[in-house]
């Protein structure tokens, strides 16, 4: 199964092109790295919530946009080795003084994924969530995400992944379990649909919002939904076809 870095962070909106640049810069580098994919999502459909949301989550200030991006790999171990040999390259730390974004903001983990369908298509829409899980509520949430990812794939989406928290950093400003406010014994789900465009998106979520099965109880779920939150990016990156 893939295993996923997973980042947050909030970018200057007057500075989009300026990192799409740097992220596209940046991304052979990460190929020779070991990493399989790099996709980088700009905020598009961010809603607010009332307990916790994106835009929280990385502080995001009225002028700038959150990004959710991940790398794809193999498996940790290569992930491990990759993050090595970044954090010793001089391009990569050249680059690192140059961000147009504030750094100290940004969040990110590993996540081992325990759903990850694929179908054929280019993505050019994504929905990304974070969710609380109890570490002892795993199977219980799996059960239900991988039956959402068939729900999913029947309504046209090109790949989904739940992954589970594996190696999440506490960060001195934000981080992945600030971000859901995760309580004593919950881990971190990062998650992700690709849709091939948000007309598709909207479609599926109009048909799943009258689907019987989507109607169940939030106290019947094995997470706090008051917690979970979500939003829709447009790619402006994906070395997928590359």
């Amino acid at each position: 199964m893939t295993y996923v870095e997973g980042f947050v962070l909030a970018v200057p909106t007057a500075k989009k092109d300026e990192y799409k640049k740097h992220a596209s810069e940046a991304a052979p580098l990460f190929k020779d790295f070991g990493v399989t994919r790099m996709i980088e999502n700009w905020g598009d459909d961010i809603p607010k919530g009332k307990v916790t949301d994106f835009a929280g989550a990385v502080q995001a200030k009225e002028d700038e946009t959150v990004v959710f991006s991940w790398f794809e790999y193999p498996d940790r171990a290569t992930r491990d080795a990759a993050n090595e040999k970044m954090m010793k390259d001089p391009r990569l730390q050249a680059m690192g003084e140059t961000m147009p974004f504030d750094g100290k903001r940004m969040i990110m983990g590993g996540f081992e994924s325990f759903v990850d369908e694929r179908a054929e298509g280019q993505t050019g829409y994504t929905d990304g969530y974070l969710v609380p899980v109890p570490a002892d509520k795993k199977d219980a949430y799996s059960a239900i995400a991988k039956k959402m990812a068939g729900k999913f794939r029947d309504l046209g989406a090109l790949h989904v992944v739940e992954a589970w928290g594996d190696d999440i950093p506490d960060g001195k400003v934000t981080d992945f379990k600030r971000a859901v406010k995760a309580e004593e014994g919950e881990n971190v789900v990062y998650s992700y649909v690709e849709w091939p465009d948000k007309e598709t998106r909207d479609k599926a979520w109009a048909e799943l919002m009258n689907d019987p099965e989507m109607q169940t109880p939030p106290s019947d779920m094995p997470f706090d939904g008051k917690r979970m939150f979500w939003g829709g990016f447009r790619p402006i990156l994906d070395t997928a076809g590359e």
